[in-house]
């Protein structure tokens, strides 16, 4: 792996992990550890593009008909693909089939570009998705292998600590909040090659300090609200076939300079 190189384009593939979601910024759009990571890739190279190609809800299935292809035709120099674990949190889900999928999505898009990033995505903490956690763990074993048949990066988001930290997890429970984001990208920013620029950069890596765990009467109005603001939606979708992210467009479908906020 080269050190601090200099890479002129980055295109994110993926879902809401990618997309940005809970990472909110003031104008109510989201901004996520992709955006983070190409501000400041931007900021080593002059001219830098970027695209970010996912949508919440995103299956494999969808990812690789509608993103890899598209992905691929920009031949970026960086390209980071995370998927998969949407559909294994669908009560119904067929591992051979996602493998697959994966497998497809890994061989059009290496080839396509100077360095592909692979990813094992941070895992919450909890009951709810320990009963999804074999799934889990058989997807990013393929990650695994997908990666050293093909020399991409795999980013071990999953065996870092403090990214399994509820704290750093936002009140629906599936996405990261804005410091969860940041870790991430300091995360795939060293996994590129580049040193750490400051002490946060290495938090990623390290459990967060101890607090003092909420009472129970907290935990309990937090079980409440999430459950009526983002469990029950979430079944209701899950029972009627609908996504989150039907009809929504990528937040950066084209490869064009980078202008957003580097932080």
């Amino acid at each position: 792996m080269q050190t601090n190189p200099t890479y002129s384009s980055l295109v994110a593939v993926g879902d809401s992990f990618t997309e940005g979601m809970s990472d909110l910024l003031p104008d109510g759009s989201y901004r996520g550890w992709a955006d983070v990571l190409a501000g400041r890739m931007a900021a080593r190279s002059p001219g830098f593009r970027y695209a970010n190609l996912a949508v919440r809800g995103k299956l494999i299935q969808q990812i690789v008909d509608e993103q890899v292809d598209v992905a691929a035709a920009m031949r970026p120099d960086v390209i980071t693909l995370v998927g998969g674990l949407n559909d294994t949190l669908r009560p119904k889900c067929d591992m051979v089939r996602v493998r697959e999928l994966l497998t497809e999505a890994v061989e059009r898009l290496a080839p396509a570009c100077e360095r592909l990033v692979l990813m094992r995505s941070p895992g919450r903490q909890g009951p709810v998705l320990d009963r999804f956690r074999p799934r889990m763990e058989e997807l990013f074993a393929c990650v695994a292998e997908l990666a050293e048949k093909h020399d991409a990066l795999v980013v071990d988001l999953y065996g870092a600590p403090s990214l399994g930290d509820p704290r750093l997890w936002d009140v629906d429970r599936l996405h990261l909040t804005a410091e969860g984001h940041r870790r991430v990208a300091a995360a795939v920013w060293e996994a590129l090659g580049h040193a750490p620029e400051g002490t946060e950069d290495t938090e990623w890596r390290t459990p967060m300090p101890l607090t003092p765990p909420p009472g129970w009467s907290a935990r309990r109005v937090a079980d409440v609200r999430f459950a009526r603001q983002h469990l029950l939606p979430w079944i209701g979708r899950r029972l009627t076939g609908r996504s989150s992210g039907d009809g929504r467009a990528p937040k950066h479908a084209e490869l064009l300079p980078y202008e957003g906020p580097m932080a």
